[in-house]
């Protein structure tokens, strides 16, 4: 069974930071562009953040554009998200998936909550 399990979340002051992990397992990851989404209380899922499937080429949404980083690492199956000087509109559970261009997303993960507040 394909597996995408997010890690890292948690509460945390505005200005601060938190990174995200995503272990993959029982699919070949390093054949996969991944992608990081989040879904805001009453809001719809937005893309957040991309990166091709070599680590080379990487995407951002505007609103995070210089706050937060992707990377990943195929020997450890695993993607992630530094998200730096954090908003409380950055409030959201977090979801990686993997993605085959033009297709979209293939896979998800479960989701892990960030929360951003005084």
């Amino acid at each position: 069974q394909v597996q995408l399990v997010e890690s890292g979340g948690g509460l945390v002051q505005p200005g601060g930071s938190l990174r995200l992990s995503c272990a993959a397992s029982r699919f070949i990851f390093s054949t996969y562009a991944m992608r990081w989404y989040r879904q805001g209380p009453g809001k719809e899922r937005e893309l957040v953040a991309a990166i091709t499937s070599g680590g080379g080429s990487t995407n951002y949404a505007d609103s995070v554009k210089g706050r937060f980083t992707i990377s990943r690492d195929n020997a450890k199956n695993t993607v992630y998200l530094q998200m730096n000087s954090l908003k409380p509109e950055d409030t959201a559970v977090y979801y990686c998936a993997a993605n085959i261009p033009p297709y979209g997303p293939h896979y998800w993960g479960q989701g892990t909550q960030v929360t951003v507040s005084s």
